[in-house]
């Protein structure tokens, strides 16, 4: 789970153009309050999914196929993503106005909440890591939910401290923007297939 969320956290999407664009244009403490806002965007949606994966995998078990299936062919689209040619790069930001910080928490927040990218995550590709018969989806998917929060805040904190001189850096050599593109998608194909072997396997009854 932490390496399928460090891929997709490194596959560029709403959440992180939005962080990248906000750090560069108006300073890293604007770029870690707008983090904070999408932090709980991740916090809702965990909660909404925890509570809802509980009653899909005890009334329809054989859901958990399905999920696990969409998951596969969203793992897809994002190498796809990566690896196609005209692939927009993660520090490819636009210029932005100033906000206060509770505007950008909000926007951070919304941001997060509209980015289809997350909401397919929780629906989609955590129940693949879950075994109904290891003990309670939902704790397991708040475990699971969890992980990825402290891997997606970790990262993207990272990177917002970074933004500005990254993106100097990879300005003066397209190359390496390329071969980012390359490394990300191939490993993101890579645990769809891995997963794509698993897709078969029936949910079992907690």
């Amino acid at each position: 789970m932490a390496l399928a969320a460090l891929l997709m956290v490194l596959t560029p999407g709403p959440n992180m153009v939005y962080l990248v664009s906000r750090s560069i244009s108006q300073g890293r403490a604007a770029g870690l309050v707008s983090l904070a806002g999408t932090g709980t965007g991740f916090l809702v949606y965990m909660t909404m999914a925890g509570a809802g994966l509980a009653v899909v995998f005890v009334a329809v078990p054989w859901l958990f196929i399905g999920l696990k299936a969409a998951g596969v062919v969203y793992l897809a689209y994002l190498a796809w993503q990566a690896l196609r040619p005209s692939g927009r790069g993660v520090f490819e930001a636009r210029g932005l106005r100033r906000d206060s910080a509770a505007k950008l928490f909000r926007m951070g927040l919304v941001t997060n909440l509209l980015n289809p990218k997350a909401a397919v995550m929780y629906l989609a590709l955590i129940p693949q890591f879950i075994d109904p018969a290891a003990g309670s989806p939902a704790l397991q998917g708040f475990t699971l939910g969890g992980i990825q929060i402290a891997v997606s805040l970790t990262v993207n904190a990272a990177i917002i401290l970074a933004a500005g001189s990254i993106a100097a850096f990879l300005a003066a050599r397209p190359v390496w923007t390329e071969w980012q593109r390359r490394v990300t998608g191939g490993l993101l194909g890579l645990v769809a297939v891995l997963l794509a072997l698993e897709v078969a396997e029936p949910a079992s009854p907690a």
